[in-house]
């Protein structure tokens, strides 16, 4: 997701209390599987995620999750009242997790300050990316970690990922379905609830198997929009949209190019005229054209994009921001793109 900057400011140290965390640098780059040792209850719990060794001693009470995604797995978890806050957020929450989030207090709907963060005395700190977990974020998680707060760092984000080029990364391997249920588990393991893990992650496969049941798509080309209409962030080959496109085995047009999400002009667009539009239809405000009504519009009216095959049929598809991004919701993106191929006549 295209990131929003936020100056990382100094911080008071938290109150007495917090869980303690081990953390020392390590080789890999992606999340191993929790391993509980040490008591009747599972704890200590250790996992290795994103480069570091994080040892949780309890399961946490009062975590903060610092992205929608994140934040959404913990909800479907089960995990409500165990949260003392949230941010930065793209849509509405995912359908079903209505009640319970609206009893989580929301820091701020884009990136917090640290301070609003560590108000909270957060004992456990997750996030979607590393944008917001590092140098320009909320805070570095060595910053968390020296004030006693155990974080969490999804590794759909680290995985096979290079964050060090442009603001949204570029994937070095292309990222499957395999790190966002990996994602469940550790959290799950995390909060000490991993048979809740591992039923999500039931759930989430069986509607991937669902939607793609003999589905052939191979003749159909797509391109993902996510936002911003002067210089629109575009899907490259192999984040989230390529999850989609690879479950349903269609094409994605702009597959040569391994950025998350490079900015190309619309003329370069227009010359490779995919079949269907995907949408992101988000509520934020910090980029222009982000609702799917905005993007429709400009497509209809703008001179290099309006005489596309796909703006001219209206084949769109509308996607939540989070579907677009590597979450338990880009099952929903691989649902509705399916469906919508289908109706479209594109996919047998």
């Amino acid at each position: 997701m295209p990131p929003i900057a936020s100056t990382v400011r100094r911080t008071a140290p938290l109150v007495a209390g917090l869980l303690l965390l081990t953390a020392c640098g390590t080789d890999g780059g992606t999340s191993g599987r929790a391993e509980g040792a040490g008591s009747a209850a599972g704890f200590p719990v250790t996992l290795e995620n994103c480069g570091r060794t994080v040892t949780v001693d309890a399961p946490p009470r009062h975590a903060v999750s610092l992205n929608q995604g994140s934040t959404e797995i913990l909800l479907s978890l089960g995990l409500a009242d165990r949260l003392a806050g949230t941010a930065t957020w793209t849509d509405p929450v995912m359908k079903g997790l209505e009640k319970d989030e609206a009893g989580v207090p929301r820091i701020a709907e884009n990136q917090p300050s640290s301070e609003k963060v560590l108000a909270e005395e957060p004992d456990f700190v997750s996030a979607s990316f590393e944008s917001t977990l590092g140098k320009g974020g909320v805070a570095t998680r060595d910053r968390f970690e020296e004030l006693g707060v155990p974080t969490y760092l999804s590794p759909t984000d680290c995985a096979g990922k290079d964050n060090t080029g442009s603001s949204d990364g570029s994937r070095t391997e292309r990222l499957t379905m395999d790190s966002v249920y990996g994602e469940v588990r550790d959290l799950a393991a995390v909060f000490g609830v991993p048979e809740r893990g591992e039923k999500l992650v039931t759930s989430l496969r069986d509607r991937v198997d669902r939607a793609t049941a003999d589905i052939d798509a191979s003749d159909a080309t797509l391109l993902y929009w996510f936002a911003n209409a002067e210089a629109p962030y575009l899907a490259g080959c192999c984040g989230a949209p390529g999850i989609i496109t690879e479950e349903i085995g269609a094409k994605n047009v702009f597959d040569d190019t391994h950025e998350e999400w490079p900015q190309i002009n619309w003329e370069t667009v227009a010359d490779r005229n995919p079949d269907v539009l995907v949408v992101g239809d988000l509520t934020r405000k910090s980029q222009t054209a982000e609702s799917a009504a905005r993007k429709i519009a400009f497509l209809e009216s703008n001179p290099a994009t309006k005489n596309m095959d796909a703006v001219r049929d209206k084949r769109y598809v509308l996607l939540s921001g989070q579907a677009m991004n590597p979450t338990i919701r880009t099952v929903e993106g691989v649902e509705r793109v399916a469906a919508a191929l289908r109706s479209f006549g594109l996919a047998g």
